[in-house]
């Protein structure tokens, strides 16, 4: 990945319930405050707003049969057909090319500053758990992907226990939680990330005030009173 140019790129990503949207609201509100008005960018490969429009265009064509939509059975089923799946994870690849490789560059050469919920190594861990043996990582065009997807300037890593994530998400009512079992194979998947030194971690069950006040003072480089 590239560096993106300045101001600043800020990317969220960790396991479900961690709280990247409750951060992204506090860090947004901090910017704002000294002036700044930060773009959202919500990306997850093979759902973003044009990827789902697609999608759209494709059931009305090809039939629902061809292209399920939720977590059903049909759904699982119809990705067992390797040209389904290769050519879905084609697609979504493309449409995340476009979108940081083109969208994002643009609002970083344009001055903007842009939080970023979910990043490229979120889509590699849904695409490597939803789709075992795929490969994708080796594809010539995943490799396009991550050369022009700008580097960020910070990249947090929310995280919290399985136990706690299945805990929040009931509380929530999440319309399609992950299992207690996908929820440990990501945790883990995370974690490896972690040790890489390219992301700012965080224990997440702390109070919510001071993880707010770590990461905005980690952006803006100012301590926290």
């Amino acid at each position: 990945m590239n560096a993106c140019a300045s101001p600043q790129l800020i990317v969220f990503s960790g396991i479900d319930g961690a709280g990247k949207s409750t951060q992204i609201t506090s860090l947004t509100r901090a910017l704002a405050a000294s002036g700044h008005k930060p773009v959202y960018l919500w990306t997850r490969g093979g759902y973003t707003g044009p990827f789902n429009t697609l999608k759209t265009i494709v059931r009305k064509i090809l039939g629902k049969k061809v292209l399920p939509s939720g977590r059903t059975v049909a759904r699982t089923k119809a990705f067992r057909m390797g040209w389904v799946r290769t050519v879905w994870l084609t697609l979504a690849i493309l449409d995340l090319a476009l979108v940081y490789g083109i969208y994002l560059r643009w609002l970083c050469l344009t001055g903007r500053t842009v939080i970023a919920d979910r990043y490229l190594s979120d889509t590699w861990i849904d695409f490597t758990l939803n789709f075992p043996g795929a490969d994708f990582d080796d594809w010539p065009l995943w490799k396009l992907l991550e050369l022009v997807t700008p580097q960020p300037d910070h990249a947090f890593l929310l995280l919290i226990p399985v136990e706690e994530s299945l805990r929040r998400s009931k509380q929530k009512d999440e319309p399609f939680p992950d299992s207690e079992e996908v929820l440990k194979q990501r945790l883990a998947h995370y974690t490896r990330f972690s040790c890489t030194g390219d992301w700012h971690m965080i224990n997440c069950t702390r109070l919510l005030d001071d993880i707010a006040a770590e990461i905005a003072s980690t952006v803006t480089g100012r301590s926290q009173s």
